[in-house]
């Protein structure tokens, strides 16, 4: 069973990063959450912006030790779009699981990626991805021989999963886990 590396959203390592983590230890995978900021907001409080290439070298860092052993890189919201480019680098990724949020690929170089199975959940419609934008990205996903199955969630909120935010929605949250499970026993196989 592949482990899986998991990158929070902009609220930090918090609770959506705690249920999406428990979620896939109940799964049977190993866990590892690495932290992206030096600083967590507060509760309720709206995070800073943060420099991507900052996050980049923090993801990086996180998973060093890791890289090799043919991980599943995981992420929520922003750190959806940290996971797809860390991903996208590491030629013995087995997966990428991106919740609530997608990434423009990066300039450089990406290493072997065909064929790697990339799941994203995403709002419909969702205040940050646009559908335009969202088909632009299938497309260069597909370009660089990733394969990406999308999963809508019609009249959920952003951050649909983390029932810590108002955007939490149980039944989109079910739904995604459900295809989750499926998905990661796939990469079993």
């Amino acid at each position: 069973m592949p482990e899986v590396v998991l990158f929070h959203s902009e609220y930090g390592p918090g609770p959506g990063a705690a249920h999406a983590a428990d979620r896939l230890r109940e799964l049977g995978h190993t866990v590892h959450v690495v932290e992206l900021f030096d600083e967590v907001p507060e509760p309720g409080e709206t995070p800073a912006p943060r420099d991507p290439d900052t996050l980049l070298r923090a993801a990086v860092l996180g998973v060093a030790r890791l890289s090799g052993q043919g991980l599943v890189y995981a992420g929520i919201g922003l750190g959806a779009a940290v996971a797809q480019n860390v991903a996208l680098a590491d030629e013995h990724a087995r997966g990428l699981l991106m919740l609530h949020g997608t990434s423009d690929l990066r300039e450089d170089p990406v290493a072997e990626t065909d064929g790697l199975p990339v799941q994203l959940h995403m709002a419909e419609p969702d205040p940050f991805e646009t559908e335009d934008w969202l088909g632009a990205w299938y497309l260069k996903m597909r370009d660089v021989g990733a394969e990406p199955e999308v999963h809508r969630y019609h009249g959920a909120g952003h951050l649909f999963t983390d029932a810590s935010l108002p955007d939490f929605d149980a039944e989109a949250d079910r739904r995604a886990w459900a295809a989750i499970a499926e998905w990661l026993a796939d990469l079993e196989e």
